[in-house]
């Protein structure tokens, strides 16, 4: 799956960007120009996704774009982490039975399958990236 989300930008009622993704609802960013307003897209779409991840919350197939969106691409390490969360929520395997089968640490599994702000564990690198 492509992790690239159409986004509507919308100038409100001061001049600022607006942008929204209905295929995230949740997800709402805006900036001073178009330029920051897609920077901050960014930012929000990959919060959006980590908070899905997080929170066990379905993470949407993206919709076809239509006139007026334009394609935001979900940050690589989040789209592939968002990849191996799919993965493993569609074979029904616990992120134990998952490390037993790929003969690693289950921190190895948690660490692909989670929000993580530190380094991850040895060979969970080599893991996420396939």
């Amino acid at each position: 799956m492509q992790f690239c989300y159409p986004a509507r930008l919308q100038p409100d009622h001061s001049g600022e960007i607006i942008v929204s993704f209905r295929d995230l609802p949740e997800c709402l960013t805006s900036g001073t120009d178009e330029a920051e307003a897609l920077m901050e897209a960014r930012d929000a779409l990959e919060e959006a996704i980590a908070g899905r991840i997080d929170d066990g919350e379905p993470i949407p197939v993206p919709s076809r774009r239509c006139a007026g969106e334009q394609l935001i691409a979900v940050p690589p390490d989040m789209a592939a982490k968002a990849a191996f969360v799919l993965a493993l929520r569609a074979s029904g395997l616990s992120r134990l039975a998952l490390a037993r089968r790929l003969g690693v640490n289950e921190k190895v599994v948690r660490a692909c399958s989670t929000r993580v702000t530190t380094r991850p564990p040895t060979g969970s690198i080599r893991l996420c990236a396939h």
